[in-house]
């Protein structure tokens, strides 16, 4: 019989077998090796019925294609703009999908987009040689006026955001902050000052706790603790807003 060398939620590094026989499948960050199933890499293991797969604890962002980022506009050419993604590779934004305006040649496309610029942006192509193309027309996406962006862990980002939208939520209702989390370790935030500061803290404390179980309660009487008011879970959110 197989066996599961490890226990869900738990860190694991490259190299250690994680279960034993062929009744477990390898799954993301994990390979096959004889009858052993090996941690490629570190991470917190998550057990979904008889697949294994590893949560990467590190590492710089990838851009993949439907991903939602938040971007910076670095160069204005002729027929679109480049931006800076948080990741090895930078990614190109054309006028014809950034408006649904039209735009006559040679008109002075900053009016739109200029250099230093924070849009919230769709991925919508990553080549085999990563060249990336992205989007600024759809529900959600746009250009960011004022706020303040903070850097996270990449790999961190499906806690922050929780099940369903579930823990953005519960941190926007508690503070009043308007926020949005890039699938690429960019989150942008606007409120009163205080309340950005406690939405910051709980963002980090989610960061810093993110393999440890129980994750949602805590924040919760931390939310609580800083604003002196009951917090409700959050709930699944239609779009990005």
């Amino acid at each position: 019989m197989g066996k599961l060398l490890i226990q869900d939620k738990e860190i694991v590094v490259p190299g250690e077998i994680i279960a034993e026989g062929m009744d477990h499948l390898p799954g993301q960050g994990t390979y096959r090796e004889g009858d052993k199933i090996i941690a490629g890499r570190l991470g917190l293991a998550n057990v979904e019925g008889r697949a294994v797969k590893l949560i990467a604890l590190s590492g710089r962002y990838i851009p993949k294609r439907n991903d939602t980022i938040i971007c910076q506009v670095i160069d204005v050419g002729f027929s679109g703009w480049r931006v800076e993604t948080n990741s090895a590779y930078s990614a190109m934004l054309s006028v014809k999908d950034a408006t649904s305006e039209f735009i006559r040649r040679g008109a002075d496309i900053t009016h739109y987009f200029n250099v230093g610029d924070y849009l919230v942006a769709k991925i919508t192509n990553v080549t085999s040689q990563k060249l990336i193309d992205i989007s600024t027309k759809g529900p959600g996406l746009r250009k960011l006026h004022g706020g303040r962006i903070i850097q996270v862990n990449c790999n961190k980002v499906p806690r922050i955001i929780g099940k369903a939208g579930s823990m953005v939520s519960m941190i926007k209702n508690a503070t009043g902050c308007r926020i949005t989390v890039g699938q690429n370790g960019l989150v942008w935030l606007e409120g009163e000052p205080k309340s950005e500061y406690i939405a910051i803290e709980a963002i980090r404390k989610i960061e810093q706790e993110a393999h440890l179980s129980g994750l949602t309660d805590r924040v919760k009487a931390f939310l609580e603790e800083k604003t002196g008011k009951k917090v409700e879970p959050g709930v699944e959110e239609p779009e990005l807003r």
